[in-house]
């Protein structure tokens, strides 16, 4: 039975439900900012999803290429005190590179990055113990990865929206 519901609807929906729990509880919805990022990051980069079931480390793929994506997300708040850091990767995983989506208070996308993974796991394994966690700041994904989409220009390689 089709659902009633579209799911960009109901991305929109969650968005409105995160930002609006955030400024009145004062800290993020556990969970959502991952699905809209994965959903944000899949439709502005013209990604597939990794098929339901499936096995595997990786959130999307690239239909052109056939690399595979984590994708992460932070939330980047104006009152954010700096040193914000991404979550673990899955680095025991099969995947080509990651994906940061980093979103503004009001849950909408700014910027996502990419880091491939062999960038990563070199810092991974010359850097301290956190790194060899899988853990690691936004300022260090941004020095590894490459700007590939902002909410300004669109698609960083080729200039569309």
């Amino acid at each position: 039975m089709p659902t009633p519901y579209a799911p960009d609807k109901l991305i929109a929906q969650a968005r409105s439900l995160a930002a609006e729990y955030r400024r009145a509880l004062g800290k993020p919805l556990p969970g959502v900012s991952s699905e809209i990022a994965e959903h944000d990051a899949i439709r502005l980069l013209g990604l597939e999803p990794r098929p339901a079931g499936e096995a595997g480390g990786w959130d999307a793929r690239d239909p052109r290429t056939g690399e595979r994506f984590q994708i992460k997300s932070r939330l980047i708040a104006d009152d954010s005190r700096g040193g914000e850091r991404i979550g673990q990767l899955k680095l025991n995983q099969s995947w080509d590179a990651v994906l940061l989506v980093l979103m503004d208070e009001d849950y909408q996308p700014q910027e996502i990055w990419c880091a491939r993974r062999d960038d990563l796991l070199e810092y991974i394994d010359s850097g301290s113990a956190r790194a060899r966690r899988g853990a690691m700041s936004v300022a260090r994904f941004r020095i590894l990865g490459e700007l590939v989409w902002d909410a300004v220009g669109g698609r960083a390689e080729d200039g569309e929206d």
